[in-house]
């Protein structure tokens, strides 16, 4: 593992001889080092020597980033955290039973003396256990095929029988529900139990034979399917006390006579003799045992307990005990022996390692290690800069890609700079292994060994001089200088992308625009009515402004080039927003409860993220023989796009991580082959793959395209759809069972209950968007530890935004297939010529019509329009209330070519291939969503045959708004690879709110969805850092950089004349970022209009300065007084020796420039802004 090269890097390095000396020789240890390196620190002193670790530290939220930082570093089956409880003992809310078992977890792994890594909070600490001796923390451990009186795991509870097992589990908290109903329960029929246990994100299966265990399987929680069988199941407790029959006797008689005069242990009492699954059970702790004891006192001798900051540790405990005792009063419940006072919490009696900051004065310490921070944020210069400074210092230099694109991209862009550089993959070392294998499998310093090395050779992976790229995610950048070691991050060069070119995304397509009229939302000032644009001359420089209007008529003139603080107001359902006060507490209260969601939803995201990326899921292996042959197979030439896309799919099945990818592609742009790559490759690991489609015709269909193509290889593929008969479906689902059956494809008849496949690797789902939310839910479990592929060309919104933001992987397929042609969309009202001109035009190319009508019981009434508009079309009839029969015929003379109109209902939307239809006519097309229109649309065009497509509406009906705007949607977006657009505007029409679930709606309605999903992006990359004071501050904008230089910048009228357009052409400038977004700009702006005015060519040359300066982090390019004042900047020696003789001025300590406008020697009325950026740019060198 990196880590331990890490840890190698460290040791020869003897940075921290003193302080590790100290704690080899039995000693406790101080380190001075900063907070950011700790998890590092940690995380290598137990890879130099592994040992039971306690680590504590100051805050729940720092508890949870710290651990998922050691994880980071040593694998999440390595470290373990010790949660703070949400529930009180005298409270009614029930205490969470995935909670109590993953601190009994912990509890075990200290007890037990566990190579592990325990991270808790000091205030976690608080709470009160059972004796250490008590052996309540012991898990029931279940092995398959083995006989219960044999298993080490189940004598201890006193399992010998079948019978047993419920008791035990009764004993440990869980609850007998006849249905699996969450963590915490199980439920017994025959010789099955089913158990979900608390420390476990899935439920398992135990199927008996007499008193032998003959199998355990995983199972889909809310299906009831099982997918894969596993070697053991551990069960840990759910309450943290035992709850045998002898011990709620003993606590009873106890309570007998306190109760007599105290009300609410008088509850108890009565709440005992109905069972314990009530909230507030654990008031009996004090009853059932003499003493209670705090987490430390489980340490072993031998462990090793970290102390991070115990000033601060303390301070924690206090405010949680302070607020405890608050909360107590008045009811009638004492904390003794429920709670530990902060002075008699136990962190463990052996020895100590302290972390503290080097700024602390007083104190001892034993050693210091200074660490800086890596600041190649920015320009890829200074990235590239800060590697050869490094690489040339004879540092041992890793770079952290977890992403195998971005590895890809990186690794180039080194060797263009000249940068020596080596690959090392902890995925290529790491065997191939279920998640229940993976903590043994990591624990045997053998698997971390390429065939034939040695452990020494291992630990020397890492070579000095070269930049060692690594595919592990490292948390956080940082430099040792006394260990000349260097750890970089991607992450830490946010924005610092590869000089090689990648696809710059334009704002303005994943936002949404605005125009006067409309209501905005500024990021400092909040909730407005965006009035106009207003021209005002200011200091003799005339520049464009935003009127904005708030509450009470205040007015608010924000520059154009301020634009990227200014969004469009997207709420729930297009409802008006209340307009803030400008100059009062209003915004800031909003932007409060806002942070606050915001802060919980990335948690919550990256939880899962991290989840995901720790979760051991399966390798595949690279491509066979067999792989390429069917690849090669494929009749049409992949576009670059679809080529990307399958390389990052690949790469994503053969990393350790399960893969959660989104292909977000044009209908028609070659989705489908991405899917039976990735299936195929699926199967050569003899693993099986499930592939969910939103319809029975669109299920047909994909059996066919599957069939097709991995049949010839021996692989077999079935469907589960109701064109097939139920003995063939039972066929098909006792394959699958027994592994017979490869690929299953079907709808979400897949996620029954009786759907078991043998040892499921890929599910893959089509159009997820047609999913209901139950579905969802179902598929998110799956999502934890099997490879999930996800296409789709119209993505939910939710989707989106997760993948914008970062926590879902995505690839887009935007290049259409070669001579592919845009269809021509008509929207109108229902006209009966046109209807016939259409039909006849398609019939005399020898094509075939679409004819959508979606009431089945006025089909007829359609029919007879078609007849009337073309007799001699020879017409079918499709829809869903058919019988399979009838309509397998119906489909099948129609791809024959025997038909020549298919009037149908929607049924035709999902995914029917045929390239002889290249008209589709829709009629009431006002009653259909815009998704929906846009997926029917993807059903002509299909070759390089010129489509058309008809949206046609009643006479004489008037639209709703919602109506004329999907229309009015469709109408404008006809370039091929749209769907993205259409998906923006379909939630701009329908309203934000059901974007980020039921309790965001109201948070995300104050302040809008574009600037919510910023402050979400922000959040989630503040929390994967651990840098929660991020989150508290605006989101990052261009704006924040001040560019004031004389001259006139504005789109004049006579140059763009409509308003909405020029407020379009000034967001594009605006949230130009880099040099090259606004060449970008600047080339479609002049495309589109050439003949330039002076003032336009002004505004875009001040563009070039402000990316110019967000690339190189100067803040500041501001002329007053005479004088260009640039900062911060570095300027050599060199170069200030000439500008000294301009009378220019350079504060080192504040790197600010000052010199003298005389130096450009520009005539009176000269434009300064070409200047300005040519000094800037010689400056830069």
């Amino acid at each position: 593992m990196l880590i331990d090269s890490l840890t190698f890097t460290l040791e020869k390095s003897g940075c921290l001889d003193a302080f590790w000396g100290k704690l080899d020789e039995g000693l406790d240890g101080t380190l001075g080092v900063a907070s950011s390196a700790r998890p590092f620190l940690v995380a290598a002193r137990f890879a130099h020597r592994p040992q039971t670790t306690l680590v504590v530290v100051a805050g729940e939220e720092a508890a949870i980033a710290f651990a998922r930082q050691v994880a980071a570093y040593l694998g999440d089956e390595r470290v373990m955290r010790f949660p703070e409880r949400a529930d009180y003992p005298w409270g009614g809310k029930p205490g969470d039973p995935a909670q109590a078992a993953r601190r009994m977890e912990a509890v075990h792994a200290l007890a037990s003396g566990r190579e592990a890594v325990v991270v808790a909070s000091a205030r976690a600490l608080v709470r009160a256990l059972p004796p250490a001796g008590s052996n309540v923390h012991l898990p029931l451990v279940f092995e398959a095929g083995r006989e219960l009186a044999d298993m080490e795991g189940t004598k201890a509870a006193g399992i010998a029988e079948f019978g047993d097992v419920a008791r035990a589990l009764e004993e440990r908290g869980y609850q007998n529900t006849g249905e699996l109903d969450g963590p915490g329960t199980f439920a017994v029929r025959g010789g099955t139990l089913d158990v979900f246990p608390g420390n476990l994100v899935y439920p398992v299966r135990l199927d008996f034979f007499g008193d032998e265990l003959d199998e355990i399987r995983r199972i889909v929680p809310t299906t009831g399917q099982t997918i894969a069988a596993l070697p053991r199941a551990d069960v840990y407790p759910v309450v943290e006390f035992a709850a045998t029959k002898a011990a709620l006797a003993r606590a009873r008689q106890k309570l007998e006579r306190p109760a007599e005069t105290n009300a609410a242990l008088r509850d108890v009492l009565e709440r005992l003799d109905g069972g314990l699954r009530e909230g507030g059970s654990d008031v009996l702790l004090p009853y059932l045992y003499k003493t209670t004891s705090t987490l430390g006192d489980y340490v072993r001798p031998g462990a090793l307990s970290v102390l991070v900051e115990p000033r601060s540790l303390f301070d924690d405990m206090t405010h949680a005990y302070d607020d405890l005792a608050g909360r107590s009063k008045g009811t009638g419940i004492a904390l003794e022996g429920l709670y530990a006072e902060p002075a008699g919490v136990s962190f463990g009696d052996g020895q100590r390692a302290t972390y503290v900051s080097i700024m602390r004065v007083g104190g001892q310490i034993d050693d210091e290690l200074p660490v800086k921070r890596v600041e190649v944020a920015g320009h890829p210069d200074k990235l590239y800069g800060r590697l050869r400074t490094l690489v040339d210092g004879g540092y041992t230099v890793v770079f952290s890609a977890p992403n195998f694109r971005a590895r890809q991209d990186m690794k180039l862009a080194f060797v263009d700079q000249g940068l020596p550089i080596q690959e090392t993959l902890d995925s290529d070392v790491l065997p191939n292994v279920g998640a229940a294998d993976a903590a043994e499998t990591l624990a045997d310093p053998a698997n971390d060994r390429r065939d034939g090395e040695t452990a020494g050779a291992a630990k020397r992976r890492l070579r000095r001089g070269v930049v060692n790229v690594v595919d592990v995610d490292i948390p956080l950048g940082m430099i040792v200088p006394k260990a000349k070691l260097a750890l970089v991050s991607v992450s830490d060069t946010q924005g610092a992308s590869a000089a090689r070119p990648s696809r710059h995304i334009d704002v303005t397509d994943i936002t949404f625009p605005y125009k006067p009229g409309d209501y905005v939302v500024h990021a400092a000032h909040g909730v407005a009515h965006f009035k106009e644009l207003a021209r005002r001359d200011v200091d003799g420089t005339a520049r464009d402004y935003l009127l904005l209007e708030y509450a009470e008529g205040d007015k608010l003139y924000v520059p154009v080039e301020q634009l990227d603080r200014v969004t469009r107001y997207v709420g729930p359902e297009g409802a008006s927003p209340r307009l803030t006060r400008l100059n009062t507490a209003d915004w800031s209260r909003a932007m409060k409860k806002a942070r606050a969601a915001t802060k919980k939803l990335a948690f919550d995201l990256v939880d899962v993220y991290t989840r995901r990326a720790t979760v051991q899921g399966y390798r595949f292996g690279p491509d066979t023989p067999a792989q390429r042959e069917m690849e090669e197979a494929f009749p049409y030439q992949e576009t670059p796009d679809q080529l990307s896309a399958i390389a990052d799919v690949k790469a994503d099945m053969q990393s350790a991580k399960p893969m959660d990818r989104l292909v977000c592609g044009d209908v028609g742009f070659g989705k489908t082959e991405v899917a039976i790559r990735a299936a195929f490759k699926a199967t050569q690991d003899s693993k099986q793959v499930m592939v969910l489609c939103p319809t029975t015709i669109l299920a047909q269909q994909h059996f066919t395209n599957f069939k097709e193509r991995c049949e010839p290889f021996g692989v077999r593929v079935e469907v589960l759809s109701r064109f097939r008969t139920p003995a063939q479906q039972a066929e098909a689902l006792r394959g699958f069972q027994e592994g017979d059956v490869d690929i299953l494809v079907g709808t979400h008849r897949l996620l029954s209950r009786d759907v078991n496949p043998h040892d499921l690797g890929l599910v893959i789902i089509d159009e997820e968007q047609r999913f209901g939310v139950g579905h969802k839910e179902q598929l998110k479990n799956l999502r934890e530890s099997i490879d999930v592929l996800t296409l789709s060309a119209t993505p939910i919104p939710r989707t989106m935004q997760m993948s914008l933001s970062g926590v879902r992987d995505m690839s887009l397929i935007l290049t259409p297939p070669d001579e592919r042609r845009p269809v021509e969309v008509h929207v109108g009202e229902w006209d009966p010529d046109l209807v016939s001109a259409a039909i006849r035009r398609e019939l005399a190319r020898g094509g075939q019509v679409y004819y959508v009508s979606n009431r089945v019981r006025t089909m007829e009434e359609a029919v007879g329009r078609v007849a009337a508009a073309a007799g001699e079309a020879r017409v079918g009839v499709a829809h869903g209330q058919m019988s399979k029969e009838e309509l397998e015929r119906v489909m099948e003379d129609f791809s024959a070519g025997e038909l020549d109109v298919l009037v149908a209902t929607t049924i035709i939307e999902s995914g029917i291939d045929n390239p002889h239809t290249n008209t589709l006519i829709i009629e009431d097309s006002q009653r259909y969503g815009l998704a929906q229109m846009y997926q029917l649309k993807g059903r002509v065009g299909r070759s390089s045959t010129q489509a058309y497509a008809y949206f046609m509406f009643p006479e004489h009906v008037s639209l709703t708004e919602e109506a004329q705007a999907r229309l009015t949607a469709l109408d404008e977006h006809t370039d091929l690879g749209s769907g993205m657009r259409i998906a923006m505007r379909d939630l701009e029409i329908r309203g934000a709110g059901s974007l980020m679930g039921a309790e965001q709606s109201g948070n995300m309605s104050a302040v809008g969805f574009d600037l919510f999903a910023q402050m979400l992006a922000q959040a989630v990359s503040a929390t994967r850092e651990g840098d929660l004071k991020a989150m508290d501050q605006l989101p990052p904008a261009l704006s924040d950089i001040t560019v004031n230089v004389p001259g006139h910048t504005y789109l004049p009228e006579d140059y763009v004349s409509d308003a909405d357009e020029r407020v379009l052409w000034y967001r594009k400038i605006a949230s130009a970022a880099t040099g090259q977004a606004v060449e970008d700009v600047a080339a479609d702006l002049a495309g589109k209009r050439p003949d330039m005015p002076q003032a336009a060519k002004n505004l875009l040359e001040k563009a070039r300065i402000k990316a110019y300066a967000n690339e190189r982090h100067i803040r500041t390019v501001s002329v007053t007084g005479g004088r260009l004042v640039v900062e911060p900047i570095d300027v050599s020696r060199d170069q200030m020796t000439k500008l000294r003789r301009a009378g220019g001025r350079y504060l080192v300590d504040k790197r600010k420039l000052q010199l003298p406008l005389r130096y450009f020697k520009l005539d009176e009325g000269d434009n300064l802004l070409a200047p300005v950026f040519a000094f800037l740019k010689e400056l830069a060198g």
